[in-house]
């Protein structure tokens, strides 16, 4: 074991001495040691009640003879950020909680992990860690959160995205602040990671789709007596992966990261995805070029389609079958002999799951679109990628020709769009808010949501090197690379140059031509670091592209 360098022999006995402060007695010294990662927070919602499921954990590692030893990280909450300078620091934390996990590992030597993670950036960050240590692991997630109901609407399913489309409706007077306030009360009934299929609910989902999260992990209610189990059952299984030497790379393979995107197609994930997911694979140290993915796009149908691209929610996905009822519907596409935390096979796990919702899950012969759900877009605008949820974009909005209206922050282009300033037909451009020049890529989900509460989010494209929240609908254009910092040529364009969108075709133009492109680029000016201390600066000096995953290196 790897805790066997400070648990044995008479030099280990300082070390002993501290370790049994702690309370473990002789019997537990001589079992593995497991770290149980917690991401605990009181001020984010998907992880106020990790501190009951770290108990779950401990308690099936101490049935299966082992000792754990719980320890934090950090959480931030994206839904409490979105809209100020506080997203800024919402991406970055991903390296932070990967490195901080590292540094817990490899101090204290323990022999295997349980990860406790739930939402945006922690699941990744966390996955991270896992590849990048590579011993015995096993992840269990906090669970999502039910819908929210209004007593006066009792058929229609509520999210906490309702409140950011009601900041327009506000603007233009379709809705009451009383009502607002109302909605507020409702739309997010308590703890779990946000119910629609964004960004945490995505990566909890596809956890479980790379075979490093137990079945039921992205699906399982955050309240539900099933969660509880699982977190038992996983504190179990980490002991099974060491004594059958089972490690996150023996899992996190290019079969399986493949595997993950076909899935995450087949069910319409979240853009953010491709960025969190780049970075999986350099840790894993598996060679993936993000241009892969529309030839798994063009091969993959989408038979899920959740909030926010239909009033849908991950509790009905739960009840339709969940992951393993999708898994099973399209395995024809999928490498299923990979192995999984599990220590079975895909195609092991999958055997006895059933879709019992055909609207939910639907069946190969009746796909919600005959492509995936994600689309990597290429183009003057885009030389190295951009990415858009095009399983979420209204069928009038695949391809549109428009206007562009530049914006150089997120606040400018709101500010224009509450005084009505951007009209149907163009295409609004946010430039500096990639990796480097945001710093930390800021989800633009304010903006998009205002396009949505405005009446405009189908007669109107938003174009950004920032990324965009899971819960974003519509034509919504994020990661575009290079990013305007760096001399990408969105730091090119200006108002009303004309921007032709071609999603079947994975085409993103300016009507510019090369040389203009070329001399515009020229006379734009170096950019000058928007942060010039603390963390953010060193972030923006050292990331890399969103092409890339805006890894830290």
């Amino acid at each position: 074991m790897r805790s066997d360098i400070y648990k044995t022999g008479p030099e280990g006995g300082t070390h002993r001495s501290l370790i049994y402060a702690t309370g473990v007695d002789d019997r537990e010294m001589q079992q593995p040691f497991i770290g149980v990662v917690n991401s605990y927070s009181e001020i984010v919602p998907g992880h106020v009640h990790l501190r009951t499921i770290a108990e779950a954990v401990k308690a099936g590692v101490h049935s299966a003879g082992g000792t754990p030893f719980e320890f934090n990280t950090i959480a931030a909450c994206d839904g409490v950020a979105q809209g100020h300078s506080g997203m800024r620091y919402i991406l970055p934390t991903r390296e932070v909680i990967a490195d901080s996990i590292e540094l817990m590992a490899e101090a204290h030597r323990f022999d295997g992990l349980v990860f406790i993670p739930n939402c945006d950036k922690i699941v990744p960050g966390m996955l991270m860690a896992a590849a990048r240590l590579n011993i015995p692991s096993v992840f269990v997630s906090g669970g999502p959160m039910l819908t929210g109901l209004m007593p006066d609407q009792m058929d229609v399913q509520l999210d906490s995205s309702v409140l950011l489309a009601a900041v327009g409706e506000l603007a233009r007077g379709t809705m009451t602040p009383e009502r607002a306030h109302a909605i507020e009360h409702c739309a997010s009934p308590g703890c779990g990671s946000c119910s629609g299929m964004w960004t945490a609910n995505t990566m909890n989902c596809l956890t479980e789709a790379i075979g490093m999260g137990l079945p039921g992990n992205g699906t399982v209610p955050a309240v539900f007596a099933e969660r509880m189990w699982l977190a038992k059952q996983a504190g179990r299984q980490v002991l099974e992966m060491i004594a059958r030497d089972i490690k996150p790379r023996d899992i996190m393979t290019p079969a399986s990261l493949r595997n993950t995107f076909v899935i995450d197609m087949a069910m319409g994930g979240s853009t953010n995805s491709v960025l969190h997911f780049m970075a999986i694979a350099r840790e894993a140290g598996i060679d993936f070029s993000i241009g892969e993915l529309n030839e798994i796009r063009l091969g993959t149908p989408q038979l899920v389609k959740l909030a926010p691209a239909s009033n849908l929610h991950i509790t009905d996905y739960y009840y339709a079958g969940g992951m393993q009822g999708l898994i099973s519907r399209i395995t024809d596409l999928l490498d299923t002999s990979v192995m999984t935390v599990t220590g079975r096979t895909m195609a092991e796990n999958a055997e006895s799951a059933k879709v019992y919702d055909e609207d939910v899950i639907r069946p190969r012969s009746n796909p919600h679109r005959e492509t995936g759900g994600l689309t990597i877009l290429y183009g003057n605008i885009a030389p190295d990628s951009a990415v858009v949820k095009s399983g979420a974009v209204a069928p009038e909005m695949l391809t549109h020709r428009g206007p562009a209206r530049v914006f150089d922050s997120e606040e400018d282009a709101a500010r224009a769009l509450v005084g009505m300033e951007v009209k149907s037909g163009d295409v609004v451009v946010i430039r500096y808010e990639g990796p480097k020049g945001g710093p930390g890529m800021r989800e633009m989900l304010s903006c998009t949501a205002l396009l949505k509460g405005l009446g405009l989010d189908k007669t109107v494209a938003l174009i950004t090197d920032g990324r965009f929240s899971g819960a974003t609908s519509g034509a919504s254009i994020g990661h575009v690379s290079p990013e305007a910092a760096e001399g990408g040529p969105l730091a090119a364009l200006r108002d009303g140059d004309i921007i032709n969108i071609d999603i079947p075709n994975a085409r993103l133009d300016a009507e510019i031509s090369e040389a203009e492109m070329a001399a515009r680029l020229a006379e734009v000016p170096a950019f000058t670091p928007r942060v010039k201390t603390g963390y953010l600066r060193r972030y923006a000096e050292r990331v890399s592209s969103a092409s890339k995953g805006a890894v830290v290196s």
